[in-house]
């Protein structure tokens, strides 16, 4: 019996020793700790993980003193006289609760219809499968580069293979998403960039890996994670602090080498703002004609041409949202407010396949969300000009506005103007307003609105107005770390009115408008490492008011008039894959197709087979009722690139790319103008088609702080609208009958040196493009040029542009605006001869003889206040000169007769040099 009793004492005392060498002892000493500290201490010395929600602990803070004691004894007292509760399970994780404890095992019955564990305590929530759930609902956020994250699902033992890590890159103040970041995994080539809405997502091994992270304008930084399984990592990163010393960047920066696009340029809006502008007022639309392949066919206009497309031929998008006439105050304002834009993208080539309706190219500018941390502002007063935006958090972390709005207080300039201009007025304002609020780690809501106005007159009485109104909404949805989705719908609208009542009996108003509404739903899906897929479909309803011209006044005797409305409906379905054969090899491949229905109600004419188009040859007409088919266009777009990387800062590019454009553009100018008619396709005229080849060469030097790029293009146009000789375009009833369809074709090579950083920074570019049209259709009843091919009116074969900033200290720096530009084409009388008593004048071929060459340079001094940061506000001025050199260029040149004679006249808009001062602040 005694040595039974021995041997339960040894066992007793082997067990207890078990027990206490399983059981580890902790020491703790809080004062006031978080959530957070406590959490991080205790995963680090007790060996377990721990899950709680940081928003249901902000309050809690813990003060305590223990040494040597279990885990489970200092989350008793840490949670003592609370309604905080904690759950240890035997795989090493411990859940934090507020007011409901966990059950931490499967209740009976669970893999029997879930029924519940009669053994539960009442009242406690079972966890079912909390495994399951860790991977979709918790999100690390990764704010230091000296802390190891763990990702996905913790195991003892990391097997091989490849996981997915996702999530966002956000500006650490402000909450704001980073466009375009590059997130790179150190001792790899494998590396993907952050889409509009500052979302990622990177395939790389399980385990431990170093994440590198580099944004424009934000400092480089890394994270250290481990990863277990698929998860989410949300990365912030802080602004970067230029400094006067050459920055160097490391060799993986090299996005401009690496990426597959061709004629892709993206910029920020600090880089936009360094630009010297008229009136001092940083110019999105400015920046973008110093890039090689934009021109402008003169001042005071902010419609551009893209690699030979007229200015119609551009989708301009804000948030989304197109935008009709991107210009203020004659041209000399862009319409987009660059205190609350945070980037703009140029697609000269490589258009993304989700995009469609135009031939040349996509502007997209994009806006910022607000800040979601804390309320700030910043307002601008200027000769002509003032601009006061606020933004903030409506709740904080998840919800934030922000509001911009401009107007002008011109008309004191125009008084001071010969007397020819002392009686003109103008005037613009524009309102921006955004709101963006996360429902939860999955789903997102966005709303965005503009709403201008521009009226003016120039000595008379006649006065033109127009007006642009875009509204939007998106929900972003994320499905999984390898899935999400983009649903918008939005309504864009654009009119025009003129009006005139200097004679009471001939008092008019003419009025225009173009409203669009549209839904698209945009899928991108990570499908693996090696490929990336976007597809989506998108519809587009189109509704026209072509003019409608009425009396102005009880005493106007004019005749009223009303031209057919137009509606039409715009419907794709796209496809595309970002494939990378290798790190040096990567293709973007995409498919778009593209559905056009002209609707009725309409009436449309039918003429003479085989005769040109006139009003003497209409034989009949048809008239479709509301919602009936009238026309049917479409077909397929295709959208392929692809890049080699011939060693790690030196590629080469090709693409091509077919696409369609259903709507036109009526005008009599050459450049966006507020009584421009748009038109759209039906069956006597067709849908513009275009495709493009393109190649290009892409150098890095100096480890990468210099950018330089070389691309050639040749690119075919069908079905592009010129006009016959003395076409009327306004109130025509039948505008078929008074345009041509040509065929063209437009080539060139573009040139671009690109410093980043440093105390000197900027690019210079030069771009050589011919863009000639033709029409040789005999039955068309005109021949241009007797069928032969000549110069668009757009056609501006040499364009020079230097862009220079130097930094001298963090308050002070210069800026410098170099352009040089052939002369756009002009048709001029040749030869003079007497007809009927009168001098008469004979024309040379269309577009045979160009205007003075254009040169201009600008120049700017920027003074920053001092950079305290703890003071009330920040401010900023900024002074200079808009035409230095005061060169008289040739905007027009046009001809008159009068008195038995002609006379010649050439019209310049800016003809002198500007001074221009702004004062901003930030608060």
């Amino acid at each position: 019996m005694r040595k039974l009793y021995l041997l339960l004492l040894y066992l007793l005392f082997n067990c207890t020793l078990l027990i206490a060498q399983s059981t580890k002892l902790i020491s703790v000493n809080y004062k006031q700790a978080t959530i957070n500290e406590v959490a991080a201490d205790l995963q680090t010395k007790s060996g377990y993980h721990f899950y709680y929600d940081v928003a249901q602990f902000d309050s809690l803070r813990v003060t305590l003193q223990i040494t040597d004691k279990p885990l489970e004894l200092i989350l008793n007292q840490a949670f003592a006289n609370t309604n905080y509760h904690f759950a240890i399970t035997g795989a090493h994780d411990v859940f934090l609760t507020r007011e409901r404890q966990l059950q931490p095992q499967l209740a009976a019955g669970y893999y029997n219809n879930n029924k519940a564990s009669p053994t539960a305590p009442a009242g406690a929530a079972v966890i079912k499968d909390y495994t399951a759930d860790i991977n979709e609902k918790k999100i690390t956020k990764a704010t230091t580069e000296n802390k190891l994250y763990e990702v996905g699902i913790k195991t003892n033992n990391i097997k091989g293979g490849n996981v997915t890590l996702a999530g966002y890159i956000r500006d650490i103040k402000t909450g704001e998403a980073i466009i375009g970041a590059s997130i790179m995994v150190a001792g790899s080539k494998n590396g993907i960039a952050t889409n509009q809405f500052g979302y990622y997502a990177i395939t790389l091994p399980k385990g431990r890996n170093l994440i590198n992270i580099k944004a424009l304008g934000m400092r480089d930084t890394h994270r250290q994670v481990i990863v277990y399984s698929n998860g989410s990592l949300n990365i912030e990163v802080q602004e970067q602090v230029t400094t006067l010393k050459e920055v160097k960047i490391s060799a993986d920066k090299v996005a401009n080498v690496r990426s597959v696009e061709l004629g892709a340029t993206r910029l920020d809006i600090k880089s936009i703002k360094q630009v010297p502008a008229v009136f001092g007022e940083a110019d999105i639309l400015r920046v973008v004609l110093t890039l090689p392949g934009v021109t402008s066919v003169g001042e005071a206009t902010t419609g551009f041409n893209v690699r030979g497309g007229s200015a119609d031929q551009n989708l301009i998008l804000l948030n989304e949202s197109t935008v009709y006439n991107p210009a203020h105050f004659f041209g000399f304002f862009s319409a987009f407010n660059p205190d609350i834009v945070k980037d703009i993208a140029l697609y000269k080539s490589s258009i993304p396949e989700n995009y469609g309706g135009r031939l040349s190219s996509v502007l997209q500018v994009t806006d910022r969300e607000g800040n979601k941390k804390k309320f700030t502002g910043s307002a601008g007063i200027g000769l002509l000009t003032s601009r006061l935006n606020i933004e903030g958090p409506i709740v904080k972390d998840k919800t934030s506005f922000i509001f911009g709005g401009r107007t002008t207080y011109s008309d004191w300039l125009l008084h001071l103007l010969p007397d020819d201009y002392k009686h003109s007025s103008a005037s613009f304002y524009d309102l921006n307003l955004g709101i963006s609020h996360q429902i939860n780690d999955k789903n997102n809501l966005y709303f965005t609105g503009y709403m201008s106005h521009d009226a003016f007159k120039l000595n008379s009485d006649t006065t033109y107005s127009y007006s642009n109104k875009n509204a939007a909404i998106k929900w972003k949805h994320t499905y999984n770390n390898k899935l999400f989705s983009l649903i918008s719908t939005g309504v864009d609208d654009y009119q025009y009115a003129v009006s005139s009542q200097a004679n009471p009996v001939d008092g008019y108003k003419l009025n225009f408008n173009i409203r669009q509404e549209y839904v698209k739903t945009d899928f991108t899906y990570y499908l693996s490492r090696k490929h990336t897929l976007d597809f989506g479909i998108s519809s587009l309803l189109y509704n026209i008011n072509g003019g409608d011209y009425t009396p102005q006044g009880s005493a106007s005797l004019v005749v009223p008039d009303k031209l057919q409305t137009e509606r039409a409906l715009e419907s794709a379905i796209y496809l595309g894959d970002k494939y990378d054969v290798t790190s040096k090899l990567s293709f973007s491949l995409g498919v778009r197709y593209s559905l056009y229905n002209y609707l009725g109600p309409h009436t449309v004419y039918q003429y003479a087979a085989g005769q040109p188009k006139t009003e003497n040859s209409l034989i009949d007409s048809t008239a479709y009722g509301k919602g009936k088919n009238i026309k049917t266009y479409g077909g397929p777009e295709i959208r392929v690139s692809g890049r080699y990387n011939i060693t790690d800062d030196f590629s080469v590019k090709a693409g091509y790319n077919t696409l369609r454009q259903y709507i036109h553009l009526l005008s009599n100018t050459t450049a966006i103008s507020p009584t421009d008619v748009y038109k759209l396709s039906d069956p006597n005229i067709k849908p513009q088609y275009g495709d493009q080849v393109s190649m290009g060469l892409y150098k890095n030097f100096k480890s990468n702080t210099i950018e330089t790029s070389v691309e050639v293009y040749y690119k075919r146009l069908r079905d592009y609208l010129d006009y016959k000789s003395g076409a009327v375009l306004v109130m025509n009833h039948h505008i078929e009958t008074d345009v041509l369809n040509t065929k063209g074709k437009a080539y060139g090579v573009e040139f671009l040196i690109r410093k980043n950083v440093g105390k000197l920074n900027g690019w210079t570019s030069y771009t050589y493009s011919r863009t000639f049209l033709k029409q040789d259709d005999p039955n068309a009843g005109e021949l241009i040029n007797q069928g032969n091919y000549y110069p668009a009116n757009y056609d501006k074969p040499h364009n020079f542009n230097l862009t220079g900033n130097y930094r001298f200290t963090h308050r002070y720096s210069i800026s410098l605006n170099l352009v040089y530009s052939t002369g756009k084409p002009i048709t001029l009388p040749i030869a003079k001869y007497e007809y009927a008593g009168s001098e008469r004048v004979y024309y040379s071929d269309r577009n045979e003889y160009r205007i003075p060459n254009y040169f201009r340079s600008d120049f700017s001094i920027n003074i920053e206040g001092n950079h305290r940061v703890h003071q009330l506000t920040h401010n900023s001025w900024t002074i200079g000169v808009y035409n230095l050199t005061g060169r008289k260029n040739a905007y027009s040149t046009y001809f008159t007769s009068g008195g038995g004679t002609i006379n010649g006249y050439q019209l310049s808009i800016f003809a002198t040099a500007i001074p221009f001062i702004n004062y901003n602040i930030r608060f």
